[in-house]
């Protein structure tokens, strides 16, 4: 029998209907003509994106120059053999799924080939249904591992999902319009102070969103180094540089299908901005060290703590990726403007840090609420949660009051009363000095209003502001 023909009758075979947007992509590497063209034509009329190689080097070339989902792969190559392809393929990506197809009697060598990594083999004459649901089971296999990946990054540390408490209006503002924002799949900006909870208003984005079925991938700007950034979000191939044994994806082929969180992004170095914008508005990337660009369809969200008007004047900050990623703009009120959230907020983390501490639940006195309402929270949620956790860990009587929650000099059953320096080399200088700022204001307002409790003209006065900023200050700080 010719060779050219050792392939099932072409009959009744689907149609070669052009592939679908975003169809997972096949390498076919098979030297027999006829074969390797009907095995192009098949797989194309099923859906697939189909690339085809006839030797060993015509298929390296294919592999290092594009991204598959699945490589279909000859053992017998007229210049090698499909072995040394397989073992190729698998040290630069180890998880690339490989199916090898064998003449009958080589079931030794098959059995070898699935030692080196192949997913599965196939005897010839081919069974083209049998092949299929190969090729199908391979590539659903690769995209559990990656999901799998992505949980392990997602619940290494331990979060919960979203849950927003809140009873100030300006909050539930910033609630209806996230959903009304999330469902149009636009890139959104958040702005807000650090630990305000823009990660938790990022994952309920992508909750409400088109994109909720697929992942959900963080990536910190401000915590991954310069000279790493770029790799993080594009990935690398094999031999990029120096000690890059093997390919790795990048978090946006990560977040495929899904969303891309990206924080902070008033930190990100400006060269990296620039592939950044490109890849927003070409909706594809270029691993570092490849000749090949990857389609990426995902949402994006991003936010950032620095004022972006600032960063961009001072140069710090691309204007043209401003515009690409701030048409949608969603400002995140800090907590010390939203003090009637303080205590729900406290009791949520009351009950969480019990039930995962193993602890009972303590109560908070009424002189421990005040305490936390009179206080600046430069930290936001973030800091209220950390102090909470701390007080029920080292709570010992069941109930807290400002000394549990305020240890330290300076502060007193009623709260800060003066001017401490704790914390001052953990914060920085801002910060310490918005917080005993806001905490000093409280207390001369305190004070004060003690000495005119019902005369809010004498008490402007004795302030010298007007009786309308008065009476905001008196809100703000929950004042009556």
């Amino acid at each position: 029998m010719n060779r050219a023909d050792e392939h099932p009758s072409l009959k009744n075979r689907p149609g070669n209907d052009p592939p679908a947007p975003g169809a997972s992509r096949v390498l076919v590497v098979e030297d027999r003509t006829a074969l390797r063209q009907m095995l192009t034509e098949y797989l194309t009329g099923k859906g697939y994106q189909v690339d085809a190689a006839g030797s060993l080097q015509e298929g390296l070339a294919r592999f290092h120059g594009a991204r598959y989902h699945m490589i279909v792969l000859d053992l017998k190559l007229p210049d090698g053999s499909g072995m040394e392809l397989l073992r190729t393929v698998r040290q630069a990506e180890p998880t690339q799924p490989v199916i090898l197809m064998t003449a009958y009697g080589s079931i030794e060598e098959s059995v070898q080939a699935i030692k080196y990594g192949a997913v599965d083999f196939i005897q010839k004459p081919l069974n083209l249904e049998q092949l299929h649901a190969l090729i199908q089971r391979g590539i659903e296999f690769r995209r559990l591992e990656d999901e799998v990946l992505l949980y392990r990054e997602e619940f290494r540390e331990a979060r919960k999902l979203p849950l927003l408490i809140s009873r100030n209006p300006a909050m539930e503002a910033v609630a209806r319009q996230l959903q009304r924002m999330a469902a149009t799949g636009a890139t959104i900006l958040l702005l807000g102070e650090s630990g305000t909870g823009k990660e938790l208003f990022a994952r309920t984005i992508h909750l409400l969103s088109p994109q909720s079925a697929g992942p959900f991938v963080e990536v910190n700007c401000a915590a991954i180094p310069e000279t790493l950034i770029e790799n993080e979000l594009f990935g690398h191939v094999r031999g990029a540089y120096t000690g890059a044994e093997s390919a790795m994806k990048g978090k946006f082929e990560l977040a495929i299908g899904g969303t891309l969180f990206l924080d902070e992004i008033g930190d990100m170095p400006v060269g990296v901005q620039a592939k950044l914008l490109k890849a927003l508005e070409e909706k594809r990337i270029s691993p570092i060290g490849g000749t090949f660009q990857v389609a990426v369809d995902v949402r994006i969200v991003v936010a950032t703590n620095r004022d972006l008007e600032t960063e961009m004047a001072e140069g710090r900050f691309r204007r043209d990726l401003f515009f690409r990623i701030g048409q949608f703009t969603v400002s995140i009120p800090p907590l010390r403007e939203r003090p009637e959230d303080i205590q729900p907020l406290a009791e949520h983390f009351l009950r969480e840090a019990a039930a995962r501490f193993g602890r009972p639940q303590p109560v908070l006195d009424a002189a421990a609420v005040q305490a936390l309402e009179r206080y600046a929270w430069p930290g936001n949620v973030r800091e209220l949660k950390n102090l909470v956790e701390r007080a029920v860990i080292i709570d010992d009587d069941g109930r807290l009051d400002p000394d549990d929650l305020f240890p330290g000099p300076g502060r007193s059953a009623t709260g800060p009363v003066q001017a401490s320096l704790e914390g001052f080399d953990r914060i920085g200088l801002d910060a310490w000095l918005q917080r005993e700022q806001a905490v000093l204001e409280r207390e001369a307002l305190a004070r004060l209003r003690a000495r005119h409790p019902a005369d809010l003209p004498g008490l402007a006065a004795a302030l010298g502001l007007t009786e309308a900023e008065t009476a905001r200050r008196l809100k703000r700080h929950r004042i009556s």
